[in-house]
């Protein structure tokens, strides 16, 4: 184990030998470190706190604090829960969840860049991605793989599908299909990460199928409703799991719409 001296591990901390604590960090007492978690300097740790294996912080990274949702009431216990090989780079925040036992969660594998900001009680996958000073509301999920892009910001409540796409700057007040492409303020449906998808070595046959189901659920000039069209395609499609994967989002219950195409694309 490698402890600055000028650290503070408050009573209770778990931090295994295998950590390295760079100069004035600041462990609470109920935090629990995976092994060979590296902090750099100035990284503050509080709260009910677990940190996977191999994970990474980088300086001024504050993971833990109270959440900032109103509704908290003091002296609640909620959790913030970080998975495995993550890298969590300079002045990213991480919030608890709000009522009594709710938890915040990163899983395995992501990238949280500089200035990233996680509220209370959003739950993100593994293997995500997040630029800098992309911000998430309240209850937001992101599920695995999904790239957001730097400065973009998320209501709270929406959820944005795996392998998905967010552009940079933008305002995403709704859902994100599976392996969408979305931009703008408000953000809209642009089409399908094409790019991600070849990252993720889908066949050119698998991404035609892909395309065709989109072009039929998403056709904003069709007189058929979305309702029936996503009927439709359940039986067209019902043998392609990756198809079968947005219908299933698109049917799911949420607060949330979804993310549509412009009228005037």
């Amino acid at each position: 184990m490698t402890i600055h001296q000028t650290a503070i591990i408050e009573k209770g901390a778990v931090v295994p030998k295998s950590c390295n604590i760079g100069p004035y960090c600041i462990i609470g007492a109920n935090v629990k470190l995976g092994d060979n978690v590296r902090l750099h300097s100035h990284v503050v740790i509080s709260g009910y706190t677990e940190i996977g294996d191999g994970t990474e912080v980088f300086p001024f990274a504050s993971i833990g604090s109270k959440t900032q949702d109103l509704k908290y009431s003091e002296g609640v216990r909620s959790y913030v829960k970080i998975g495995k090989n993550n890298v969590i780079r300079e002045y990213v925040t991480i919030n608890p969840g709000t009522d009594a036992n709710a938890i915040t969660e990163v899983k395995d594998h992501c990238l949280l860049m500089i200035g990233v900001h996680i509220a209370h009680d959003c739950s993100v996958g593994n293997h995500v991605i997040m630029a800098n000073n992309c911000s998430l509301a309240g209850h937001v999920i992101i599920e695995d793989h999904a790239i957001l892009g730097g400065f973009s910001i998320y209501h709270q409540f929406i959820r944005v599908g795996s392998y998905s796409i967010v552009g940079g700057g933008s305002t995403v007040v709704d859902n994100v299909i599976p392996y969408g492409n979305i931009m703008g303020d408000r953000a809209y449906l642009a089409g399908l990460n094409l790019i991600g998808m070849k990252r993720r070595n889908l066949t050119s046959e698998e991404m035609r199928t892909m395309q065709k189901a989109f072009d039929e659920l998403f056709d904003i000039s069709s007189p058929v409703p979305i309702a029936e069209r996503i009927e439709k395609a359940q039986n067209d499609y019902a043998a392609n799991p990756r198809v079968m994967e947005i219908i299933d989002f698109m049917n799911a219950d949420s607060k949330r719409a979804l993310c549509m195409p412009k009228a005037n694309k």
